[in-house]
């Protein structure tokens, strides 16, 4: 198997497209094409995490942390960085990170927490925007159906549960269900007849490539005429933190010791108890400040998330606790996470869980 192939399971869980444009990810060091001998999952990189690879026979690492993330002018070995990845080139070990990719996925690093939190009606709590697109094209009435099956086999049509497509100019309407989705393929209904069927389908914007290629080589026109536009809605299965709710209400003072014993943080810093039961959680993991509007707004009654400074704290204002758990401890179980969905994926392939604890920070 080659890394490329990896990339692909991974893309499949967090497509890089979702990434926040101020991140790193992807392939950092390494090529596509080199045959993959075992793979180490890591919350971050180190020169400590290129001796474990060396150890378990891996030379590739997946890291949920990128170990570059501003430019690097100088490969001298002068700081942690450029070390870790003159290591790395020098014994033939590549990096992939993932980072905000996952951040942004449905099940990635919030569900997480939520998961160990036992959250449930969990939805994302920012949903992303513009990355749901449409594509209008025309088509013979007699090749429309082959079109379609290939289009949706590329991708288009399904957004999150729900898919969507119609013909409009001559009254044919089509849809395509995921799974857990209630719908079946059907026609709904016919006006008159042409010679040429109007198709408008949505898709996630991480699938267009696909798509495009789809549509290119299955249609009969040399000439294919077609229009991509980007929708204004918010994609509901795109987006970073998440909100659920507790099956129960606990005390505030309950559920902060809960939450310092289910992350093993080493403390947790909180804003002013309310004096009302915790019921609805919003969680974002890492470095969270940037949201804490959003979770007011959601009316959470807590929200859990890590690097609040000082004056962040301010801005509870009597509506919700602020609560830092410690960036290390909100994403720990990420790599469990990764570990876990590529085992279902390369059931006959050396994947291992780094036991290396790479918390910079540590607590008396």
């Amino acid at each position: 198997m080659q890394i490329k192939e990896v990339i692909e399971h991974l893309e499949d869980l967090a497509p890089t497209a979702y990434a926040e444009d101020f991140d790193n990810i992807g392939l950092l060091v390494g090529e596509p094409k080199t045959i993959v001998t075992g793979i180490l999952v890591t919350l971050d990189t180190l020169e400590e995490t290129i001796d474990e690879a060396i150890q378990n026979s891996c030379n590739l690492i997946i890291s949920f942390h990128p170990i570059i993330f501003k430019g690097i002018k100088k490969f001298n070995g002068t700081n942690y960085v450029e070390r870790v990845v003159i290591k790395a080139i020098k014994n033939d070990i590549s990096i992939f990170a993932i980072h905000t990719a996952l951040d942004n996925t449905l099940h990635g690093v919030n569900n997480m927490i939520c998961e160990q939190l036992g959250l449930i009606n969990r939805k994302i709590l920012i949903p992303q925007s513009g990355n749901i697109k449409k594509l209008v094209t025309f088509t013979p009435i007699n090749q429309t159906e082959e079109l379609l099956n290939k289009l949706f086999e590329a991708g288009a049509g399904t957004i999150g549960n729900y898919t969507n497509c119609s013909f409009l100019s001559n009254g044919i309407g089509s849809f395509k269900p995921t799974e857990i989705a209630n719908p079946v393929i059907g026609e709904i209904g016919k006006l008159h007849k042409e010679k040429e069927t109007q198709i408008q389908i949505t898709y996630p914007r991480h699938c267009e490539n696909k798509i495009l290629k789809a549509l290119f080589e299955n249609h009969s026109y040399e000439e294919v005429a077609y229009e991509i536009t980007t929708l204004e809605n918010k994609n509901q299965n795109i987006g970073i933190g998440m909100i659920g709710e507790l099956t129960e209400s606990i005390e505030e003072i309950h559920f902060l010791k809960h939450i310092k014993k289910v992350f093993n943080s080493g403390c947790v810093r909180h804003s002013s108890l309310l004096n009302k039961p915790i019921k609805k959680v919003a969680v974002l993991g890492g470095s969270g400040s940037f949201a804490i509007t959003n979770a007011i707004h959601a009316e959470a009654d807590i929200f859990i998330t890590a690097d609040l400074k000082y004056h962040q704290f301010y801005e509870a204002e009597g509506k919700l606790i602020l609560a830092d758990i410690g960036h290390y401890e909100s994403e720990q179980y990420t790599k469990n996470l990764i570990v876990s969905y590529l085992q279902k994926k390369i059931s006959n392939f050396a994947i291992i869980l780094s036991d290396k604890n790479t918390n910079p920070i540590q607590y008396i």
